[in-house]
């Protein structure tokens, strides 16, 4: 019996350490077990909506963001805030989505996208930066988790690239996977 209760003690003991490593280095395990394919282009769209703009200018005067990387976090900040996973059919335009709120992964990019490059612009980095939603595909350990659906829903996953104009540098974000994850970049190959 005491070695019964030893045993299960380390089991529970393992179990607490490694849901703690998970929490807390998900995005590094995330970014070494899954890398993304870029397979094409979506639209990209321009803040027409006035209640977007008012949505996204309250969240920028609350917090100044001082580079790329602020301007980002900023981005995935206002599209979580706004936007609720929903498979069904749903608009893709966030000058729509900012009034019905649900988006599937081509919504969330496309949400994304519009409101880095209104924050691009807004605070002058427009000139050396821009956010396009990309369509894509995941793997895992280099499968393709794509080839394991039937449903032509499943077929690909949408995403982002920041560039950086003058150095070439590329930012990659998945704004799906950090609204229910809080994973800010993913590894493109």
């Amino acid at each position: 019996m005491k070695r019964l209760l030893k045993i299960l003690k380390w089991t529970l003991l393992t179990s607490v350490i490694l849901i703690l490593f998970a929490i807390l280095f998900r995005g590094p395990a995330y970014r070494h077990l899954f890398h993304y394919k870029v397979l094409g282009q979506r639209t990209s769209y321009k803040v027409t909506d006035k209640a977007l703009k008012v949505f996204i200018d309250s969240f920028a005067s609350i917090s100044k963001p001082e580079n790329i990387e602020d301007i980002i976090k900023l981005s995935l900040q206002i599209t979580s805030a706004r936007l609720c996973y929903k498979v069904a059919k749903n608009d893709n335009d966030p000058n729509k989505l900012i009034e019905s709120k649900n988006a599937h992964c081509v919504g969330y990019s496309a949400f994304f996208s519009t409101t880095c490059n209104y924050l691009l612009d807004k605070f002058g980095y427009s000139d050396k930066c821009i956010s396009e939603p990309l369509i894509g595909q995941i793997y895992f350990l280099n499968i393709n988790v794509h080839s394991f659906y039937k449903s032509a829903f499943f077929k690909d996953h949408d995403f982002n690239s920041i560039i950086n104009k003058e150095t070439g540098e590329r930012y990659f974000v998945d704004p799906t996977i950090n609204d229910y994850f809080g994973i800010d970049y993913i590894t493109v190959k």
